[in-house]
């Protein structure tokens, strides 16, 4: 106990002081407001984004299950994880064993780039728990810009949380630098980021009692200390490292537009008008991963079969790639009929797979326990050379309407006769009296299994597939009309040779169509300080063996917000997530994978936090009591996944400076 009051004072200590920082800077002149970006596949387009600066709702950064509001995890912070609302998955990606990790690792999706006018500098650390249990969570970073065409910036996040429950405990170090140039002729964007990630891999608590009836497993004793509770495994872990570095390049040919003084006629300004932009970008990306088992013992009766070795396991698989593309495009606006812009290009990328050896040998008696038949030898590695050809119709200007279309298709190697195509277009329409957004988009994939679903050689699991190319078809709209605070998204989509990992945890591909409907509400209620945010989501899949998904969700925010002394805002509330039962996947620790089951349902429960945000200057910090219902009302079944309990009560505090003056 006098660890945690140290560790807190000294944080609050912490916040006083960034508090101070932040808001004695003199005051300065007017300048022009900082903003943000993102890129887009495969030719870097620009798209809007945000700074995170807003306080309202900050303690959801700190939550086990923040990644959406039904996550199936194996419970602790920065776990892995899998999202149960289907439209929120991603396609699985070339090295599998990294997308479990998916939220807490960086990629091109979530890279962001600044134009700051000034140096920008935002340092965030989030604490909780025990001794025993803290989970901590430090973020820093950087950008500033060289001039008003060069910008710099660096970034790090590191996780360490020990876990509620023993052999729980994971690591993540995170860290990357990023720069961009917008010149009128040559745009560059640039980044390299580099992570490595361990967690403990515990296979769950032994007896599901400890949490759901302990005076049955206690003889009487309620009472439960955590840590005690006997794991399946004690002595496992996996290891994920992986970089990447991005480059895009873009160089405009085009005109200048003069401008003149209307009285003198002498040039007073000119303005660069690109017509044609040339396109190349490359992007390198590796993965390395190791799952280590120092105990035998376990090792062979956690796992169905060993092929390779007793006495535990030491394996790495790796994979890299090297993807360049090159592309010319027609650009948007250079004169009053260019309403569009329009790209041609192409895509070639090596890949190149590392694997255990494969060792296996012998017929009949002499194999492996598991194996009927040797398989057929699995080359250590693998190279794989691919080309894709494709187009883009974009329009990214206007106020009334705005589209995007992409279309690639697969000509060489392990991709041809792929077919990629995907778009989105927004309009915006008048209710009562308000601008309100209409969004529909929609995508079809013709694509080939990834190669290690097809291959791979691992101590407990070997495979060789010859699946099928996977269809899918999905179209939906989106309806938001912000002066009632409502959000309507209604999905449809149908899977054809959908793959995924079945009750043995190995991959295998359903033939005949599945179909999943997903209709989400959003409704903000608010009168005077008074706020009440509601998310409802409903889905149907008519496989429910093969994909299962809990048919309703709910997620509700009750708070006040308000101004303290005119300075300080503040939000207090409790907010929950609910969902009903269903046959959540269970997790593999050796391959870092869901899959099915059907012995145990899932959901059912409530977890509710109270909070409360608070925004001083340029400082935002929170206080936060997880699960606060738990072991009272809501359900004591607070699994997300069989055998892997989530979070009890915890009390977590965090603060949030942003140094830009």
């Amino acid at each position: 106990m006098q660890f945690i009051m140290e560790r807190r004072t000294a944080l609050y200590i912490l916040m006083a002081i960034l508090v101070a920082l932040s808001g004695g800077a003199k005051k300065k002149q007017k300048i022009e407001p900082s903003f943000a970006w993102a890129l887009t596949e495969p030719l870097g387009l620009r798209t809007d984004a945000t700074i995170d600066t807003l306080f309202l709702n900050y303690h959801r950064y700190a939550l086990p299950w923040h990644p959406s509001h039904v996550w199936a995890t194996t419970g602790n912070y920065g776990a892995p994880g899998q999202s149960q609302l289907f439209f929120e998955r991603p396609l699985t990606s070339e090295f599998f064993m990294e997308d479990a990790l998916h939220p807490w690792l960086h990629n091109t999706s979530t890279m962001r780039f600044y134009n700051t006018r000034i140096p920008m500098t935002l340092l965030g650390y989030s604490t909780g728990g025990d001794k025993q249990s803290n989970q901590d969570r430090t973020q820093a970073l950087f950008s500033g810009n060289i001039n008003k065409r060069l910008q710099v910036g660096a970034g790090l996040d590191y996780i360490y949380s020990k876990g509620s429950y023993d052999n729980q405990a994971d690591k993540d170090f995170t860290w990357k630098a990023f720069a961009s140039y917008m010149g009128d002729r040559y745009e560059m964007q640039t980044f390299f980021t580099h992570y490595e990630y361990t967690t403990k891999e515990n296979g769950g608590i032994t007896d599901d009692r400890y949490i759901t009836d302990p005076a049955e497993v206690q003889g009487g004793e309620t009472r439960v200390d955590n840590k005690s509770i006997t794991t399946l495994l004690t002595s496992a872990q996996n290891n994920i490292k992986g970089s990447q570095f991005y480059m895009n390049h873009r160089y405009k040919v085009g005109f200048y537009r003069y401008q003149r003084d209307s009285i003198t006629d002498t040039i007073i300004g000119k303005t660069y008008v690109p017509v044609t932009s040339f396109i190349w970008t490359m992007d390198y990306k590796d993965n390395r991963h190791r799952f280590l088992n120092n105990s035998g013992t376990e090792d062979t009766l956690q796992f169905p079969n060993t092929y390779l070795e007793l006495g535990g396991t030491d394996e790495q698989t790796s994979w890299w790639r090297l993807r360049n593309t090159v592309g010319v495009s027609m650009l948007e606006g250079f004169n009053r009929w260019a309403k569009f812009g329009l790209a041609f290009y192409g895509t070639h990328e090596v890949r190149r797979y590392t694997q255990v050896v494969d060792s296996i040998t012998g017929s009949g008696a002499d194999l492996p326990e598991g194996l009927d038949e040797a398989p057929a030898h699995i080359a250590p590695k693998h190279t794989e050379n691919v080309v894709w050809v494709g187009g883009q119709l974009t329009k990214q200007k206007g106020s009334h309407l705005r589209y995007n279309a992409t279309a690639q298709f697969g000509v060489v190697g392990s991709v041809a006769g792929d077919i990629d195509i995907s778009g989105n277009i927004e309009t915006r329409i008048k209710v009562r009296g308000d601008t309100a957004s209409l969004h529909g988009y929609g995508y079809f994939k013709n694509l080939s299994a990834p190669y290690l679903l097809q291959n791979f050689v691992s101590n407990h699991y070997i495979w060789q597939n010859d699946f099928g190319k996977t269809q899918r078809f999905r179209v939906g709209g989106e309806l938001n009309i912000p002066q009632t605070w409502t959000n309507v998204n209604v999905g449809y989509e149908t899977l054809k040779n959908y793959i995924y990992f079945d009750n043995a945890g190995l991959p295998a591909q359903h033939s005949p169509a599945i179909h999943v409907l997903s209709a989400t509400l959003k409704q903000g209620l608010h009168y005077k300080v008074l706020g009440w945010e509601n998310s409802v989501t409903y889905q149907t899949t008519s496989d429910k063996t093969v994909l299962p998904l809990p048919a309703l969700s709910v997620y509700s925010n009750l708070y006040l917000k308000f101004l303290v002394a005119k300075v300080l805002h503040v939000q207090i509330g409790i907010d929950g997530n609910y969902y009903t039962k269903y046959y959540a996947p269970t997790y593999n620790p050796a391959t870092m994978t869901f899959h099915t089951q059907q012995e145990k349902e899932c959901g059912n429960f409530l977890l509710a936090n109270i909070y409360a945000n608070f925004k001083l200057k340029k400082a935002r910090f929170f206080v936060v009591y997880t699960h606060a219902n738990g072991k009272i009302f809501g359900g004591n079944d607070y699994f997300a996944i069989p055998h892997y309990p989530l979070n009890p009560r915890r009390f977590q505090v965090g603060v949030s400076v942003d140094f830009a003056n």
